[in-house]
């Protein structure tokens, strides 16, 4: 079977997973996690231990407190850190898993609330526990119908779509998203701000609006910043005048813009951004227009005086 008919099946599979859910359900599921006062706990075994583990830590770095537990090493120790305060998923497609089963006496004995995550409603699994979640599945992508595909698909699916609903419900702010990821690129994007990465002081490239653009030539090659920001005595900002605009004036007026004053030449709608914005929404603003992208962006305070200027490449080079 070719590429293009295994994603139209995939499609089509998926599409039935859309169809059949029962969203009531799924929305009671969603109420018993959100109110549940202590740890979500999630099993499973083969393929679907592994969506197990990744829902679990897709909750957990979202707000929630979401824990794996082998059912193995849950009955050689490890269910002491279960509490009648928890809530336990269990997660197979057929339901009928001997591991998974084996453990549910154990849960009980502990009063912790029993969750089925199945794709089969009848099995001993889903008639075990106290909450069942079917997650309609028409069958495997899998020629043979046999090797887990799309029913870890939609597992994924599914506990994404907790684990963001929980995040709405529990007002997850990107300011908690930065807590819990201090390390690597998100860490970054949701922590350095404007104010990290702007160049400030005696680097800021600054001329007056009455300055000639061939005085104003030395501040924008000595600075090395592609523009030069256009100020009044109290440096409230009034324009800017980039490399690009410098090429556009000199294809328009030849050398004769030489003598052209600044406030002539100058942008007096720049895009502008504020000290204390992410570093990462000042990137995406000079991106927001593909056809006029922009490499660098001036930072004003309420008053529209200038304090700083980033650069993209300042961004790029903080791993932003």
């Amino acid at each position: 079977m070719t590429i293009q008919k295994l994603l139209e099946k995939e499609r089509e599979y998926l599409n039935f997973f859309f169809e059949h859910l029962d969203v009531k359900k799924a929305e009671e599921m969603l109420q018993l996690l959100f109110n549940c006062k202590g740890v979500f706990f999630f099993s499973g075994v083969g393929k679907s231990e592994l969506v197990a583990k990744k829902i679990a830590v897709t909750l957990t770095s979202t707000g929630s407190k979401a824990l794996y537990l082998s059912p193995l090493n849950a009955l050689h120790g490890d269910i002491a850190m279960v509490s009648d305060k928890d809530i336990f998923v269990l997660v197979s497609k057929s339901g009928e898993s001997e591991e998974l089963l084996n453990i549910i006496p154990f849960l009980r004995n502990r009063g912790v609330k029993l969750i089925a995550l199945v794709s089969n409603a009848a099995s001993r699994l889903a008639k075990s526990c106290d909450f069942v979640m079917n997650l309609p599945l028409e069958r495997e992508l899998c020629p043979f119908d046999l090797v887990p595909t799309t029913s870890t698909t939609i597992q994924m699916i599914f506990g994404d779509i907790i684990a963001v609903a929980l995040m709405g419900l529990k007002n997850f702010s990107m300011d908690t998203f930065a807590l819990n990821h201090p390390a690597g690129r998100i860490g970054k994007r949701t922590s350095v701000k404007v104010k990290d990465l702007m160049l400030v002081g005696s680097n800021l490239p600054l001329c007056k609006p009455k300055d000639t653009l061939r005085s104003t030539l030395v501040e924008l090659s000595n600075k090395r910043c592609g523009c030069v920001l256009i100020v009044d005595e109290a440096k409230h900002l009034l324009g800017i005048f980039t490399d690009g605009d410098l090429r556009r004036a000199l294809q328009s007026y030849g050398a004769n813009v030489l003598e052209t004053l600044m406030d002539q030449l100058m942008n007096s709608n720049p895009r502008l951004i504020s000290a204390d914005e992410l570093a990462w929404k000042a990137m995406q603003l000079m991106e927001s227009d593909q056809k006029h992208a922009i490499t660098v962006l001036p930072v004003t305070d309420e008053d529209k005086k200038i304090i700083g200027l980033i650069k993209m490449h300042d961004i790029v080079q903080a791993g932003i």
